[in-house]
């Protein structure tokens, strides 16, 4: 009867064990008072050691599913495992318009999947391979020797108070004026903005931002019930002659921005523009959400301040952030720069929502950017993804026909065809051939965008960047007429 029992490497024997017995028993295979294998004879039939069985008996013993009598042994215990008859209900007419709306947008069930072996451009998520494992390792096991039992409990919906402090400092070395500010911290950006975008109230209904954005954002402005007025994009930023007319014909509850490595133009707008920029939205007293994506990654030039430093001590700018397309995406630590009474009650629709951001994760981080080690991380990261950005505007330059090229650093490209050119037949020739990106009509407000798309370099080797370029170059000249 137990002659199917497998052991598997990465867990240890007694709870496989005991799962395996469990699992026997809830499905019926060992009945009620049905008296279970002595210790020592279940050892040698499953050639585990008796300590093994001893500790699996005792765990299923505890959790009721076995009972003991002394002197007779182990025995199934009373377990219901009788099932009502079945009924299958249509779940698609019990969810409600978001829901749905939410399954219509998703766009990682429409993407052509890739496949092992295949050359993905879709990504703009850091390289594995550069993670910084082992000082994390450092940092997780002092602040653990530190405050284990702490960081393990419940914490605070604001967030750490460390990393808040340290946050805020940062800010403060990037130029932004802290004073009347404050920071909730959240689960990543898209937390952050799903927050904001629940607790902002609706007047105008409608936001304005660049065309094309991100496409996450447009997902949630539009799950939100927003009308989205996009604006077109200079290589030097968003338009400013079409924001100002815009604003002189509509009215506009709020503006969403991505002023440094938009995605997905890769586009950071000059620091003359962001002060016209902060100039026209404070004559109309709009407020402006900021996106501080990527905002790290500049290869060459100055330093460009965020928006939020040409406000001073005022409180129209809202600045979201995360190290997520930076340092590790699966902490998921975002945060939400902004005013303090804002903060204040973005910190209760927080509390009412998630209760609070993993206190393990942001402590952790916090001890990991408090050593230094983030400092030396991004030169690193800087180096290799300076490389890959270099060789992947080269090979764009050398096999691709575009008629626009834009990405002033960050970790992705954005072409621009001829506008006969279909992007989205394009990928489907590419795909054949083992190559995939990222079509950019998701990314566009009002449907444009069919002759667009991004690549994302960062986590493909040199040799495949330049393969895969070029195999989308060749089949765009060789089969689709360009």
């Amino acid at each position: 009867m137990f002659n199917d029992f497998k052991l598997i490497d990465d867990r240890p024997v007694y709870i496989q064990l005991k799962d395996y017995l469990k699992e026997k028993i809830m499905k019926g295979h060992l009945l009620e008072h049905q008296k279970l294998p002595s210790t020592r004879e279940l050892s040698k039939l499953l050639l585990v050691s008796r300590n093994t069985v001893l500790n699996a008996y005792a765990d299923l013993e505890q959790e009721g599913i076995i009972y003991a009598i002394k002197g007779k042994g182990n025995f199934v215990g009373k377990v219901a495992t009788l099932k009502a008859p079945s009924i299958e209900l249509k779940w698609k007419e019990r969810l409600n318009k978001a829901t749905l709306l939410a399954d219509e947008l998703d766009l990682m069930k429409q993407d052509i999947h890739w496949e092992k072996g295949m050359i993905s451009f879709n990504s703009v998520a850091p390289e594995e391979k550069l993670f910084d494992v082992e000082n994390f390792k450092r940092a997780f096991l002092t602040r653990m020797s530190l405050e284990g039992d702490i960081v393990l409990n419940y914490g605070y919906a604001k967030g750490y108070k460390p990393l808040i402090e340290y946050l805020l400092h940062y800010m403060e070395m990037k130029g932004v004026d802290i004073s009347n500010k404050d920071i909730l911290i959240t689960n990543g950006f898209t937390e952050g903005l799903d927050i904001l975008l629940s607790s902002l109230a609706k007047k105008s209904g409608r936001v304005i931002c660049e065309n094309p954005t991100h496409h996450a954002a447009l997902k949630l402005f539009r799950l939100h019930g927003f009308d989205i007025h996009g604006i077109d994009m200079k290589d030097d930023g968003i338009d400013i002659e079409q924001v100002e007319r815009s604003l002189s014909e509509k009215e506009f509850d709020f503006a969403y921005l991505i002023p440094s490595y938009h995605n997905p133009t890769g586009i950071v707008t000059s620091s003359e523009k962001r002060a016209e920029i902060i100039k026209l939205f404070s004559q109309y007293q709009i407020p402006i959400v900021e996106d501080g994506f990527n905002e790290e990654l500049r290869y060459s030039g100055s330093h460009l301040a965020p928006l939020m430093t040409f406000i001073g001590e005022g409180n129209n700018v809202i600045y979201i952030s995360s190290f997520s397309k930076i340092l590790f995406p699966g902490l998921r630590v975002g945060w939400i720069l902004a005013d303090k009474e804002l903060i204040n009650c973005l910190e209760s629709m927080k509390r009412a929502r998630t209760i609070h951001t993993s206190t393990l994760d942001q402590a952790v981080l916090y001890q990991y950017l408090q050593d230094g080690y983030f400092e030396k991380y991004l030169k690193k990261a800087k180096f290799v993804y300076k490389k890959k950005y270099e060789l992947a505007r080269q090979a764009c330059h050398q096999y691709i026909p575009f008629k626009r090229m834009t990405g002033d650093g960050g970790l992705h490209l954005f072409i621009e065809l001829e506008e006969c050119m279909n992007a989205r037949i394009l990928l489907e020739k590419c795909y054949q051939k083992g190559v995939v990106y990222y079509p950019g009509d998701v990314f566009y407000s009002n449907g444009e965008g069919s002759n667009t798309f991004r690549l994302g370099f960062s986590r493909l080797t040199e040799e495949d960047i330049v393969r895969g370029i070029k195999i989308i170059g060749d089949t765009l000249k060789n089969e689709m007429g360009s």
